[in-house]
């Protein structure tokens, strides 16, 4: 069967590269080999510009700010680390994870890392780069909503307990068990009576974990009064950031010192030598994000995992294999 045959028989308006990914027979094989070949350091900056472009992209803020905004963000805000440095070591650091990633898979190691603080300080942010180049099926995100009517009635940790890690998986709390001490205590979700045995049990509960083979890791996320009101005042005006502003949050502006004494509390009753807590500094949101991701990289003992090389096989070709017809509403409309 000749080259023209062998074609992918689709409508016109098919794009080009995918007739040329879709051509069947040798030939067509070497072409693109020998392409690849005379254009392969085009090829690779453009894979490693379009790595940089997904940093560019999550870097990206204050789209709609007016400027009466921008100017009171930058006025409290002292310049930052210069962004090509930040994206330098956000990448190396990001590039460790995978290793920690692998030896975690390897080793069938069972991770957590809980993540707390104020509305607004810089956890999910933090979250967000952890996982942006790991393996969802190792490394997941757990950001559970207000509990059910069932959930109230059940042991309070019980809910949580259910998404710890099997071996070779990492979790992350975005917010924890810990909503007992902050905002279930403030807000007045939870008695003082189920507070206070939420203190006595948590020790014990998080020594569980720990002698169950769970590396257990705390993060509190660390902002000043102006620095949250900055950045609510960035969510009310950005389209783009509206939904994270919850009734919760305006509620954590008026009753700030209460959350104060709440958090004092809670680091002061729950940090235990099995599980301390860690404080990050979080005005300064790219500094905050290396900072926490490098100490959680100190805090484990993983070792590079050595990998077997890989070989891409050939492609195999039926010389008697012909590509059906799709029809054309298949195919998503080229807007771009």
């Amino acid at each position: 069967m000749s080259d023209s045959k062998r074609e992918d028989s689709r409508p016109s308006d098919r794009p080009r590269e995918d007739a040329e990914h879709d051509t069947g027979g040798r030939d067509a094989g070497s072409r693109d080999a020998g392409s690849r070949d005379t254009g392969g350091l085009d090829w690779l900056d453009a894979e490693l510009a379009d790595t940089l472009d997904e940093d560019y992209e999550l870097e990206l803020s204050e789209p709609a700010l007016s400027e009466e905004i921008r100017k009171i963000y930058k006025r409290t805000h002292p310049p930052s680390i210069e962004r090509r440095e930040y994206l330098r070591h956000l990448i190396r650091l990001q590039a460790e994870l995978i290793k920690l990633q692998d030896w975690v898979a390897y080793t069938k190691a069972k991770i957590v890392v809980v993540f707390e603080g104020r509305d607004a300080a810089g956890k999910g942010g933090v979250i967000k780069r952890i996982t942006q180049r790991l393996n969802p099926r190792i490394c997941r995100v757990v950001a559970l909503p207000a509990p059910t009517e069932r959930e109230k009635s059940q042991w309070y940790f019980q809910r949580y307990v259910t998404h710890l890690p099997a071996g070779g998986e990492i979790v992350l709390f975005d917010r924890s068990w810990y909503n007992r001490a902050g905002v279930e205590r403030v807000i007045g979700f939870a008695t003082p009576d189920q507070v206070e045995q939420f203190f006595r049990d948590v020790p014990e509960f998080e020594r569980m974990l720990v002698r169950s083979g769970i590396i257990l890791l705390k993060y509190w996320f660390s902002i000043t009064d102006e620095e949250q009101q900055m950045r609510f005042l960035m969510r009310i005006h950005d389209p783009m950031k509206q939904w994270k502003l919850s009734p919760m949050d305006l509620q954590s502006r008026v009753r700030w010192e209460d959350y104060t004494k709440a958090k004092e509390d809670m680091l002061f009753r729950t940090n235990i030598p099995e599980a301390p807590w860690y404080i990050v500094e979080g005005n300064d949101k790219k500094r905050a994000r290396l900072n926490c991701i490098d100490h959680f990289l100190t805090r484990i003992p993983y070792t590079e995992v050595p990998h077997q090389p890989i070989a891409l096989p050939e492609r195999v070709f039926d010389p008697n294999y012909e590509r059906r017809t799709l029809p054309p509403e298949l195919y998503v409309p080229q807007k771009y």
